[in-house]
């Protein structure tokens, strides 16, 4: 996929993201608003958790690969290029973590909502 179809896809997608609360908003019935806002909400919490699950698996599986092709170049390098990747393996999981505690969080407001 060349630069220019990835920057057109992020600004699709940016341009999408930023559209749906000017939509989702703009009725004047104040129920039908507060049940849209929900059901958004539920949207969001599974867009979000989604998103992290495919972005932390595919962050993770290139450093373990650059990881184990660095010790197949170099045995002697293992210790060094091991901890390292260990560290990165768990921020990655970290910021998967963090978008389950977000996603529960707008799941809870959606129920006490």
């Amino acid at each position: 996929m060349s630069l220019k179809n990835k920057l057109s896809l992020v600004v699709a997608t940016v341009t999408s993201v930023l559209m749906v609360p000017a939509i989702a908003l703009a009725q004047s019935d104040a129920a039908a608003n507060k049940n849209d806002t929900m059901s958004w909400l539920a949207l969001g919490a599974a867009i979000a958790i989604g998103l992290a699950a495919l972005g932390g698996t595919t962050a993770q599986g290139r450093a373990t690969a650059a990881a184990l092709e660095g010790i197949a170049r170099q045995p002697s390098a293992a210790g060094r290029i091991q901890t390292p990747m260990i560290l990165g393996l768990a921020l990655i999981e970290s910021l998967v973590l963090f978008a389950l505690v977000i996603a529960y969080l707008l799941q809870s407001k959606i129920t006490l909502g």
